[in-house]
């Protein structure tokens, strides 16, 4: 049975596509895809080609490789702007503190697509902009003021607050800037109200003081393959173990925070994974400290999981685990098609998926209808 679509996106700096499984389960339908990281676009591809053929059609014109030369008027109108952009500075010489502030950024081409949508006509109703939490201090708080500006002259209202996965029912804190803006003349409300959890039965929370109590509860051994499957190529050496503790010795007596990270299957969550993951597992490793052994790495598969997608590899070594909300047969399939490494350097790229999800359907409900 073909799907029955509400809204139309892009999805813009798309890496492996966690804006899009979110966005469509909401109902939308993705229009246009941007990606320039060739092992991303085959992941994307590979994952997304049989609900979105029209994508990859036609010499991929609308999975574009190079949004820096996208033409805007070449891109279908759409409702959503999705995009997870990098941080950069802008040039504040002129200090107008707008449009013109982003040239040379890939913000300016947001802006620049949004700007020409506009222009034409069928202006954009909401963008959801995700970033780094260091973006509200970047510059001295300069960056974050320009793009705010920057969507205001274009006309739009804007909010923006940090979320933090853990809440989202997956066992990481990782901390995230997130932007709503919806288009004043189309859409009359003054604020957006954020999600910043879901609980155990899978309702939204939106205050604060409920978090520590009513969030779904997490653990790290949620995201575990069975431990009889485990290759124990995911050990780590005897020489990168002394390693890791020698130099988290060293950091410590120099003032430094920087060191390996151990977590077992009982920790509640453990840190944010990040794209350098596969060069040597040091932000979390797992203890097998029961086993005589050293600690391994995560598989592909549990780096997968840490960030919501539903990745069957070998199982869960917790049964229950693959009935929650996040990894069910509800949610859709992720196959990884590319090498080891190239697996955690676009896990540890992505968002976190059950926190976009849970933003795109408030987007609906709070922004899309009211339209």
């Amino acid at each position: 049975m073909s799907q029955i679509y509400k809204f139309s996106f892009i999805d813009l700096f798309a890496g492996i596509g966690g804006f899009h499984i979110a966005l469509n389960s909401v109902g939308g339908k993705c229009v246009f895809a941007s990606e320039w990281d060739k092992y991303a676009r085959q992941s994307y591809e590979a994952n997304y080609k049989e609900d979105s053929p029209w994508l990859f059609d036609n010499d991929y014109k609308l999975f574009n490789e190079d949004i820096t030369n996208a033409l805007p008027e070449e891109i279908p109108s759409f409702d959503v702007c999705c995009g997870g952009f990098p941080c950069q500075p802008f040039s504040i010489a002129g200090l107008r503190r707008g449009f013109e502030d982003t040239r040379g950024t890939l913000f300016f081409n947001i802006a620049n697509i949004v700007k020409q949508k506009i222009e034409a006509g069928t202006p954009p109703k909401v963008l959801f902009l995700e970033n780094v939490k260091g973006l509200r201090s970047h510059e001295k708080g300069e960056t974050l003021k320009i793009i705010l500006a920057t969507l205001d002259e274009l006309g739009y209202k804007t909010d923006y607050k940090v979320l933090n996965a853990k809440y989202f029912g997956v066992p990481q804190n990782r901390e995230r800037l997130f932007i709503i803006a919806w288009y004043k003349d189309l859409i009359s409300i003054n604020t957006f109200k954020f999600p910043l959890g879901i609980d155990e039965h899978g309702d939204t929370i939106y205050d604060k003081e409920r978090l520590a109590f009513d969030c779904m509860k997490t653990k790290v051994s949620d995201i575990f393959e069975p431990s009889d499957t485990m290759d124990m190529k995911y050990t780590i050496s005897d020489k990168m173990w002394i390693g890791h503790q020698q130099r988290k010795e060293r950091n410590k007596q120099n003032g430094k925070g920087f060191g390996y990270s151990k977590f077992n299957g009982d920790s509640v969550y453990c840190s944010t994974i990040s794209a350098r993951y596969w060069k040597d597992g040091s932000e979390i490793l797992i203890d097998q400290s029961d086993k005589g052994l050293n600690p391994r790495r995560l598989t592909p598969v549990e780096a997968g999981r840490l960030q919501g997608y539903r990745i069957i590899g070998n199982g869960w070594d917790d049964k229950r685990a693959a009935t929650n909300q996040n990894y069910n047969s509800k949610n859709p399939e992720f196959k990884i098609v590319v090498s080891k490494k190239e697996a955690y350097h676009q896990f540890g790229n992505s968002v976190a998926v059950p926190v976009i999800k849970r933003l795109a359907k408030e987007i609906v409900e709070q922004l899309l209808k009211q339209n």
